[in-house]
């Protein structure tokens, strides 16, 4: 898992710093912001000069995920005190995430400490980030500025989205959104990777909303 996100890292902090990026600042993100997905949309919008209202409603977008994230944790963590929610939820990532509900299952037994094991994964994988981070924009400031590495970009997202794609909905909702991503290309303040999340989205909520539906009668049927 660690060996996983190293290399993202790495890919941000050379991006960010040859986006223009303050070494400081791409450090400071990792350390507060922790998000991978949003980071690397950030960093491409910062270097278009996108406006940070626009900045901000996309990488909200983005991490709408996290609320569902937070909702299928909540029963695992509501025994505990305000301050090991707020320090959860915090290192709460795709990847910590994958890793947590391994042990929603526990038993009584090893209920009392599985909070700890969510500190250790999460931290952990906080740990890893900033290493990598900070090896990226250390790298990235020994590389030339008119060097294409934009071409990273899309080719790290490829990665994490592809072997999640498992049902029609999620394969309904990447097609759309690469159409329309690419349909939008032109449009001012990269305002096309809005309409496509957004096109995404609605194509996956539908077809799933389909399935679901198509599921029910049979579930309900009498056996015969």
């Amino acid at each position: 898992m660690l060996l996983g996100v190293a290399p993202f890292g790495l890919i941000y902090g050379v991006l960010a710093v040859n986006a223009g990026m303050p070494a400081w600042l791409a450090c400071a993100m990792s350390a507060i912001v922790f998000g991978g997905a949003s980071q690397m949309i950030l960093t491409q919008l910062w270097a278009a000069g996108t406006p940070a209202v626009l900045i901000a409603v996309t990488v909200a977008m983005v991490n709408l995920r996290h609320a569902l994230y937070s909702a299928t944790m909540a029963p695992a963590l509501a025994h505990l005190p305000g301050r090991w929610k707020t320090l959860i939820s915090y290192l709460l990532t795709d990847e910590a995430f994958a890793a947590m509900t391994r042990r929603l299952s526990d038993d009584d037994e090893h209920k009392r400490y599985r909070h700890w094991f969510f500190f250790g994964a999460g931290f952990a994988l906080w740990a890893s980030w900033q290493v990598s981070t900070l090896a990226g924009v250390l790298v990235g400031a020994q590389i030339p500025r008119d060097w294409p590495l934009d071409f990273f970009l899309p080719l790290t997202f490829i990665a994490i989205i592809v072997p999640g794609i498992k049902r029609r909905s999620h394969a309904a909702a990447a097609l759309v959104a690469t159409a329309l991503a690419v349909a939008c290309y032109g449009m001012p303040h990269k305002l096309g990777l809005m309409v496509a999340a957004l096109g995404g989205i609605a194509a996956g909520m539908l077809l799933l909303g389909k399935d679901r539906r198509q599921r029910k009668p049979a579930a309900t049927e009498p056996a015969a």
